[in-house]
């Protein structure tokens, strides 16, 4: 086996750990209403979210795969691209061990996003970027939330329309019902968008290496990328199953109260708007999206019943993600220059 063969097999082993790493720490965007709302144990609901994270592959077309792998310009001649995905792999997991441990929930995306950036520039400059693909993954990142909260507000109003008769006892049964629909359907959309920017990675290793062209397209009916979707499915559900309890509290604790009504109505905004990115082929946060939906189901109750404390440091970590991983990335992509050999 060449030296070349063996950094592909290693940069595709650090993307599938990115994957598990991206379902342990994105974990708490499937679960966090429905056990902080307590339908479901922490164990019972991340298996039930990991469930529906591995079947999305059977759901949705892998275009959102297709444009990260297109964030930057790979030259296939230039073996160096190898180590700018495997550098910008490296930078996102850092930046997702950090905030996790912090209990901070940033978004897994960008951060990959930030790390193909910050990795190209490092090595090619600014001109290996394809803005077109950044910016409308960019534009995402206030408009995630934007949607998910008006979509929340929207069907939290809906809700209490329908069902202002109701005795709040059987509204409340109705709903812890309802939220295992609501939740699976957020998980669903968590695994159709979330794992294919992993498959996006693996696409863009691949082609470095000239063992792709970049005009591939993966496909389930195509054995030589089926695995690729397999894997990264896979991966990601195994991730969901360990779990992410940290981060879990800060969603569904201490943005605001919730009961399963709430939840309901958090969890179907959210996966509205991951069902449209997804389709739409744009990558976008899971994170900002159940956060936004929460703050707009939240803000039909009591507008001063949010902590905005606690918002504005998720919003702060937003911010800094892209910047923070890109440089992260960079400075790994320099390490492996300076210590290559043969670089």
């Amino acid at each position: 086996m060449d030296w070349t063969m063996s950094v592909v097999i290693f940069a595709i082993a650090v993307a599938l750990f990115f994957d598990i790493i991206n379902g342990f720490h994105d974990s708490a965007n499937s679960i966090a209403t429905i056990v902080s709302t307590k339908v479901l144990s922490p164990k019972f609901a991340v298996m039930w979210a990991a469930f529906f994270n591995f079947v999305a592959m059977f759901v949705f077309a892998p275009k959102v795969a297709n444009t990260v792998s297109k964030i930057i310009r790979i030259d296939s001649i230039d073996p160096a691209f190898l180590y700018v995905v495997l550098s910008a792999l490296a930078g996102a997991v850092i930046w997702d061990l950090i905030t996790w441990w912090f209990g901070l929930p940033t978004s897994s995306s960008h951060a990959l996003i930030g790390g193909l950036a910050g990795a190209g520039i490092a090595h090619s400059g600014f001109g290996v970027i394809r803005w077109e693909k950044l910016t409308e993954a960019m534009a995402f990142i206030p408009l995630a939330p934007v949607i998910g909260a008006i979509l929340g507000f929207g069907v939290m109003i809906a809700v209490y329309h329908i069902f202002k008769k109701w005795h709040p006892k059987k509204v409340d049964s109705v709903f812890r019902k309802g939220q295992l629909f609501s939740a699976a359907m957020y998980s669903l959309g968590h695994g159709g968008n979330d794992a294919q920017k992993t498959m996006g990675i693996i696409v863009a290793i691949l082609v470095a290496a000239g063992i792709f062209n970049d005009k591939i397209q993966l496909s389930i009916t195509e054995f030589k990328t089926l695995w690729i979707i397999l894997s990264c499915h896979l991966a990601m559900g195994i991730g969901t199953a360990l779990g992410g309890w940290r981060i879990v509290k800060t969603m569904g604790m201490k943005i605001t109260r919730l009961k399963p009504v709430h939840g309901f109505c958090a969890e179907t905004a959210g996966a509205a708007t991951l069902f449209l990115a997804t389709t739409l082929g744009i990558p976008i946060s899971t994170t900002h999206t159940i956060a936004g939906s929460i703050i707009g189901v939240g803000s039909t109750t009591n507008f001063s019943s949010i902590k905005w404390i606690v918002a504005a440091r998720i919003v702060v970590s937003w911010i800094v993600t892209i910047p923070l991983s890109a440089l992260m990335s960079a400075a790994v992509f320099w390490l492996i220059k300076m210590l290559h050999p043969n670089f």
